[in-house]
């Protein structure tokens, strides 16, 4: 049975940062696509980072480009989202999702993902 839990979200002051975490069991990372999705109240998901091995490729959200890195441990089976500079735009609850035959121009589409975790919340608030 196909899991992702992620850990690593709080409270965070702007300009501070952040690691989340996602452990993924029942599967390999090397056959699926895999990714970060967020939900700001109010607002759609937006994929956030994700990463295709497939594909070998990693994209970002154009707001997060620069601040937010995408890493992952395959010996852990566990991916990683590191945030730095965060700002208060940046509060959201934050999803691990994963996916098997994503094409490309797909990557980082909510939608293309059919296996979620349960959210962390990240708030950036002075």
């Amino acid at each position: 049975q196909l899991q992702l839990v992620e850990s690593g979200g709080g409270l965070v002051q702007p300009g501070g940062s952040l690691r989340l975490s996602c452990v993924a069991s029942g599967f390999s990372l090397d056959n699926y696509v895999i990714g970060w999705v967020r939900q700001a109240p109010g607002k759609e998901r937006e994929g956030v980072s994700c990463f295709s091995s497939q594909y070998d490729r990693t994209d970002y959200a154009n707001s997060v480009k620069d601040r937010f890195t995408f890493t992952r441990d395959n010996a852990r089976n566990t991916v990683y989202l590191e945030m730095n500079r965060l700002i208060p735009e940046d509060t959201a609850v934050y999803y691990c999702a994963a996916a098997r035959g994503v094409p490309l121009y797909r990557l980082c589409v909510p939608d293309s993902f059919d296996s979620w975790g349960q959210g962390t919340q990240v708030t950036v608030s002075s």
